[in-house]
C-alpha cells in the first residue's frame, strides 16, 4: 500500500512493505510516478542480486 502526504512544499511518498522506498515529488501526480519508478528499481535489484522476496510483516 503506498502512503502519501503533503507537506508544505511537495508530497513524500512511501510503501511500508519496501523498506527504503521513500521518495518526494512537487505535486500529487509527480509523487506517484517516483513512486512507481522506485519500486520497480526495488524490485529488479532484488531479482539481479538474487535476493529473497519481501516477507510478510509479523
Amino acid at each position: 500500500m503506498a502512503v502519501f502526504r503533503k507537506v508544505p512544499e511537495s508530497y513524500i511518498a512511501f510503501v511500508e512493505e519496501f523498506p527504503g522506498v521513500k521518495i518526494q515529488g512537487a505535486s500529487l501526480e509527480e509523487a506517484r510516478s517516483n513512486l512507481r519508478e522506485a519500486a520497480a528499481m526495488v524490485i529488479e535489484a532484488n531479482r539481479v542480486f538474487g535476493l529473497a522476496p519481501m516477507e510478510a510483516p509479523q
